[in-house]
């Protein structure tokens, strides 16, 4: 079996994915802190960077939403069902005993059908609890105004935020794990780096 050596991350979209890291980390840390389960920062700093962060996340995506369109590369996050159960049988068993890989990366099909699932489990539920929670948090003294005062609860929304940022916390560790799969466990970080990545060449 050959490896062939494509490009596969464009320049933006690695950008994009490094800045989309960072700021999700720096909000992990400073929102668990607001949250209380530490303390680092002091929580006034970490309610205002964790308020930054969020505020420069939203205008990265909006940024992004707008390459991704422009350049046809949502076609990348559709979701589909083909393969999915050799995917499955693959990260429980066949990873183990050194199977190869059942799906090709290829600048077309980034993403392989469990990623694709996973993605739309992201972009579908879990960013919008986090960010409607969020942004209802942050301007819970205009709920009043709004009229939402009779409908929610601070309560209840700082919960919905929280069991948010407990999923998107799991979906980052179960995300870093899984790019240490590669044929090298540094070879999925190096692409995203460069834009480069090794892939098994099946014919």
């Amino acid at each position: 079996m050959n490896a062939q050596r494509i490009y596969i991350y464009k320049r933006y979209e690695r950008f994009w994915h490094w800045s989309q890291a960072a700021l999700i980390i720096t909000m992990m840390i400073t929102g668990f802190e607001v949250h209380g389960s530490y303390e680092l920062l002091g929580f006034g700093r970490a309610v205002n960077i964790h308020t930054l962060a969020a505020w420069t996340l939203l205008t990265l995506w909006a940024f992004t939403i707008f390459w991704q369109f422009t350049t046809g590369e949502w076609r990348q996050y559709l979701p589909s069902l083909k393969n999915v159960v050799a995917m499955v049988s693959y990260y429980t068993i066949g990873i183990f005993r050194d199977v190869p890989h059942p799906f090709r990366k290829t600048p077309g099909q980034k993403h392989n059908p469990l990623q694709r699932l996973a993605y739309l489990a992201l972009l579908a539920f879990i960013s919008p609890l986090i960010w409607i929670s969020g942004l209802l948090y942050l301007f819970y003294g205009d709920w009043g105004v709004l009229g939402l005062n009779q409908y929610l609860s601070l309560e209840g929304v700082a919960v919905a935020h929280t069991v948010g940022a407990f999923m998107m916390t799991a979906f980052f560790f179960i995300h870093v794990y899984l790019t240490t799969t590669g044929h090298t466990i540094f070879a999925h970080i190096k692409a995203m780096i460069s834009g480069w990545e090794e892939v098994d060449d099946h014919r």
